[in-house]
This record gives C-alpha cells, sequence and structure tokens, in this order.
C-alpha cells in the first residue's frame, strides 16, 4: 500500500537519537496505529512494546533481531518482524524511510 487514506497524523515528531530517527504518528480509524520515519545512518538499539512490523521503504541497514546471531542485511526494501517486549539492534548505512506497524 503506498497511501494510506482517511486517517489522522499526530504533528509532533518522534525524535529519537538527537534527531538521526524521527518519525510521525498515523492513526487509523480502527484504532491501530503507524509510524512512519526516516533514519539517518548509524547504529541504534529499539525496544518494543507491542510486536512490530518494520517494513524498509528504501535504504540500506543490517538489522539483529532478538536470539538471532546473524545480521539481516537490507538494501532497497525488505521487511522483518520484532516481538512484543524484545530489544533489537540497527546498523544504518544510508538513510532509510520506513514504515512500521504496531500489532496486538
Amino acid at each position: 500500500m503506498s497511501q494510506f487514506n482517511n486517517v489522522s497524523v499526530v504533528k509532533q515528531a518522534n525524535v529519537y537519537f538527537d534527531g538521526k530517527v524521527t518519525s510521525r504518528t498515523v492513526l487509523f480509524p480502527d484504532g491501530t496505529r503507524k509510524t512512519l520515519g526516516i533514519m539517518l545512518p548509524g547504529d541504534y538499539e529499539f525496544g518494543t512494546d507491542k510486536r512490530e512490523v518494520m517494513e524498509i521503504l528504501a535504504g540500506e541497514l543490517t538489522v539483529l533481531l532478538p536470539g538471532q546471531d546473524q545480521w539481516l542485511q537490507i538494501s532497497g526494501t525488505g521487511e522483518f518482524e520484532v516481538p512484543a517486549n524484545a530489544k533489537f539492534k540497527l546498523q544504518v548505512k544510508a538513510a532509510t524511510d520506513y514504515c512500521c506497524s504496531y500489532l496486538d
């Protein structure tokens, strides 16, 4: 899906890692939410409250998912899932455009 219709957008940005990772929250009529954002090159660790699906729309990065010892490489587009209440690491090699979906 390249476009979201009939949604609300929270004006205030989510800003992490001194502005190197930013996103905007998109709220859907059914109560679900997603974030759309940009990650600049760097090494990051994130924690989850809910299960997340991160769709990479453009960019280059590697991700170390919970319980894994091999880094997953994504160049261009790709997707990965992170369980709830977990931590994952990212090594962003080039500016990366992403969409994160939060699931129950």
